[in-house]
């Protein structure tokens, strides 16, 4: 066991202070932390630009997860935080995690942008050209946000197709599965921890580390090769996951760049 290092230690109690804030403020006085400070999506009505920063302290509510998702980011925190603080100082290691955060919510932003790019373009191809065929394939894409329903609705409308009616309700579950989609938040400080895995990776490639779910010791650097691609592929084939994948391939990412960036103007100084 070794000691807190004191940004490690700062991060923990701000995360900690916000997770027990968001429950009091919401159960004691209806206010909704979470609506102020988690990260919306730029085209939501919910968005303001310092979420790219307040999101990274804030965590799921304690009846949605909430406390596993901070208790495991805060144990990473503490786990590999503390040596890389000790190895780079304060004031690199909060600039390094904060840019690792940053880095996340850019890539997942950008991500959503794509996503959401193909949803408005598909509301609009139906919008010229009703059919249930298209609405099939919006119904298909987007799963999570429709029932069983759905399909005896498309199938009633496939008998009748030149009915305005169903067309008009078709668009209104269309635009209101954009709508809903584009106001998730997101929380949590995992963009910036899996930045720190990948620091504590390239830093101690060789030590040796016990995961859960695997009964054998595996080296760092192997452990964060395999988290990083596992977060990407979930990322391809989960689009619209409840998990920001690519929030963590972003905080990788990002800590990779600005790590080869101090390696590279290191090499020029000594020359």
């Amino acid at each position: 066991m070794y000691k807190i290092s004191p940004a490690v230690k700062n991060l923990l109690i701000i995360n900690v202070l916000l997770f027990v804030a968001t429950y009091v403020l919401g159960s004691q006085f209806n206010l909704d932390l979470t609506r102020r400070l988690a990260l919306y999506y730029p085209g939501s009505e919910y968005f303001r630009p310092y979420q790219f920063v307040t999101h990274m302290f804030m965590h799921g509510g304690i009846g949605h997860g909430g406390i596993g998702h901070i208790f495991f980011n805060m144990y990473a925190l503490w786990m590999f935080g503390t040596p890389i603080e000790n190895a780079w100082g304060g004031k690199r290691f909060l600039f390094y995690y904060l840019f690792c955060g940053l880095g996340a919510a850019a890539l997942h932003t950008l991500v959503n942008y794509l996503i959401f790019s193909g949803m408005a373009a598909d509301i609009t191809a139906f919008t010229n050209s009703p059919s249930p065929e298209i609405f099939k394939q919006f119904v298909e894409a987007h799963k999570d946000f429709f029932n069983q329903n759905v399909y005896d609705f498309i199938n009633q409308w496939t008998m009748s197709p030149g009915d305005s009616a169903y067309a008009a309700t078709a668009l209104e579950n269309m635009h209101g599965v954009y709508q809903s989609t584009i106001n998730i938040p997101t929380v949590g400080a995992s963009g910036a921890i899996f930045g720190i895995l990948l620091a504590f990776g390239m830093m101690y490639p060789n030590v040796q580390l016990m995961i859960i779910f695997l009964p054998v010791p595996i080296k760092a650097k192997w452990m964060v090769t395999g988290y990083g691609a596992l977060e990407l592929i979930f990322g391809v084939i989960q689009p619209g996951s409840s998990i920001a994948h690519f929030a963590h391939v972003g905080g990788m990412l990002f800590g990779f760049i600005l790590i080869r960036y101090w390696m590279a103007q290191s090499r020029r100084r000594n020359i």
